[in-house]
C-alpha cells in the first residue's frame, strides 16, 4: 500500500486514461464505500481522481478502517 499518511488522513492519486475510466472507478470505489459504510472525501479533474481516507468516529484520525477500505481500493485500480 502505498497510501501517503498526512494530517491525519491517508492520500492517494489515482490517474487514469481518459475522465470515463476515472468516473467508472469513482463508481466502483462508491460501492465498496457504501458496503463499508466508510465514505472516502475525493476530488476528481478530468482522469486524476485524489481519495483522502480517516475515520471521522474516531476524532477524523487514520484507523483499521481507513487501512483497508485504502487496500481495497488499491484492489480495484490494479
Amino acid at each position: 500500500m502505498n497510501w501517503d499518511e498526512k494530517d491525519n488522513a491517508l492520500e492517494k492519486t489515482f490517474v487514469f486514461q481518459d475522465f470515463v475510466e476515472a468516473f467508472g472507478f469513482m463508481t466502483r470505489v462508491a460501492l465498496l464505500a457504501e458496503q463499508r459504510n466508510h465514505h472516502p472525501d475525493w476530488h476528481n479533474v478530468y482522469n486524476r481522481v485524489t481519495i483522502r481516507l480517516n475515520t471521522h468516529d474516531a476524532g477524523s484520525t487514520v484507523t483499521d478502517k481507513d487501512r483497508e477500505l485504502a487496500a481495497a481500493i488499491d484492489r480495484l485500480f490494479s
